[in-house]
């Protein structure tokens, strides 16, 4: 279970070096603990092994543009919320981060209390919504690794770490379908190999029933409902 007395952790991907620094110590000094990448590649990286509770992504960056990085988040199941900052204005720009999955999006140059208030509204949305999931008939408490019925049929059922894990990646998006090295990535460790999603699906289907999580054959697997 997370520790909801940690400080918050957020992922800074920006490649001006300076801005960084200046970033980083800002957010130091508020409390957060602040991890930085400088191109969109080793963000991805970052952000795919590490566990954040928001990001702060330029859009401009080497390797992989911010909102490109931000889409492939999503296609493989990553939640963390995001807030671009950039200096392109245009409104084609921020409907494009937007539509790519980021949460906000702020002008370069900013103001620092302005920054600062919404990294925490990010935080407020992301503790508001991250603890429960509902998908169909399905509320994942992830808290408590807890599965219960909105319809009331049946009783309530206790997951494993793992499969809670990757339970909410697929309830996160009921509609997208996931490959198996999409869910490897966001749910398992590396030395782990695309058997173990195999297996820890059909541990979900026993405990919650077979349509729980669909095939989808020749790509991967989808949440389902009865």
């Amino acid at each position: 279970m997370a520790d909801r007395t940690a400080a918050p952790r957020l992922l800074l991907v920006e490649d001006d070096r300076a801005l960084s620094s200046m970033l980083v110590e800002l957010f130091t000094d508020e409390g957060y603990e602040v991890d930085v990448a400088h191109d969109g590649q080793q963000g991805l990286h970052l952000s795919l092994i590490g566990h954040y509770d928001a990001m702060i992504v330029d859009r401009g960056l080497p390797v992989m543009d911010g909102a490109e990085l931000v889409a492939v988040l999503r296609s493989r199941g990553v939640v963390t919320p995001v807030l671009i900052l950039t200096a392109r204005g245009a409104v084609t720009d921020r409907v494009e981060g937007l539509d790519a999955g980021a949460q906000d999006y702020l002008i370069k140059p900013f103001d620092v209390p302005e920054l600062l208030a919404r990294v925490r509204s990010l935080l407020r949305r992301q503790r508001d919504t991250a603890a429960t999931l509902t998908a169909g008939a399905w509320r994942l408490d992830r808290l408590t690794r807890t599965v219960s019925d909105t319809t009331g049929e049946r009783a309530d059922v206790e997951l494993s770490e793992r499969e809670c894990a990757l339970l909410a990646v697929l309830m996160s998006s009921p509609r997208q379908v996931f490959t198996r090295t999409q869910l490897l990535e966001s749910v398992f460790d590396r030395a782990d190999t695309q058997g173990a999603v195999d297996t820890y699906v059909h541990y979900l289907r026993r405990k919650l029933g077979r349509d729980v999580v669909r095939t989808v054959h020749g790509t991967g697997y989808r949440f389902g409902d009865r």
